[in-house]
């Protein structure tokens, strides 16, 4: 590997490594119980922090015992199309919500501010004053942050993976909107960089946590920073956390 390629790829690390800033600058909020999202509701009272004995008491139901890993998996709508760098086609329903705030996190140019402004452009709300910018701000305060100019894209020899492994969907109680055409989706996520020489990333970023709002507006779903106050912070995502899974956590499958 040249000079030059090993110094891309050292940069790669260090944007992965600074995605702990980045990865929480979509951050909004929300409220309802997304059982709706599944079609089996696991009847559990949304968790709050686990006690001192994580132990599961053995009075309790199976449905009680489950977790992300063993309860069942949200399977994602497939886009219907493409338009200005985001996925498009979504359906006018809870699985509709998730699958448009999964596709869009996972096809962030988040190192790359002239595109990052082309995709927020089109997906967020009219009404979400100011998000725009702050977000292409952010793009442009990591590429500083990694030794990049503050505007520009990213190379090729050097590509970003997200993979958004789970979700906690709640519809946010927005004065004056229908129930359920503003939801708030957290993401657990992984993110890591492929190489010039096509090698796997050794130092990975995993189980990042982030967070959008979206509301239906104009026939799809459009992100938004109108209800931040309205945010429900989740329990911490684990895999084989019973905890997790009654605060709504599910896996994802993409469709």
């Amino acid at each position: 590997m040249g000079r030059d390629s090993d110094l891309k790829a050292r940069r790669a690390r260090f944007a992965l490594a600074g995605l702990a800033v980045l990865g929480a600058a979509v951050l909004v909020g929300g409220g309802f119980a997304a059982a709706v999202l599944m079609e089996d509701d696991p009847k559990s009272p949304a968790a709050s922090a686990p006690p001192a004995s994580p132990s599961v008491p053995a009075s309790s139901s199976p449905t009680d015992r489950l977790t992300p890993a063993t309860g069942k998996k949200m399977t994602l709508d497939k886009p219907t199309g493409q338009k200005d760098g985001i996925s498009t086609g979504w359906q006018h329903s809870p699985i509709g919500s998730v699958s448009a705030a999964v596709y869009w996190w996972e096809g962030y140019a988040f190192l790359d501010d002239q595109k990052a402004a082309q995709q927020l452009s089109a997906m967020v709300s009219p009404n979400a004053t100011g998000l725009v910018d702050k977000q292409v701000s952010d793009v442009r305060k990591l590429r500083e942050a990694v030794g990049l100019p503050p505007s520009g894209g990213t190379t090729s020899e050097v590509r970003f993976t997200t993979s958004v492994t789970a979700v906690r969907a709640l519809s946010v109680p927005a004065p004056g909107i229908p129930k359920g055409d503003v939801v708030e989706v957290w993401m657990n996520y992984d993110r890591y960089a492929t190489g010039p020489d096509g090698a796997p990333d050794k130092d990975p970023r995993r189980n990042e946590l982030t967070s959008v709002i979206l509301r239906w507006q104009n026939g799809t779903w459009k992100l938004t920073n109108e209800f931040d106050k309205l945010s429900s912070p989740p329990v911490a995502y684990f895999p084989d956390s019973p905890y997790a899974w009654q605060d709504r956590w599910v896996q994802v499958l993409h469709g």
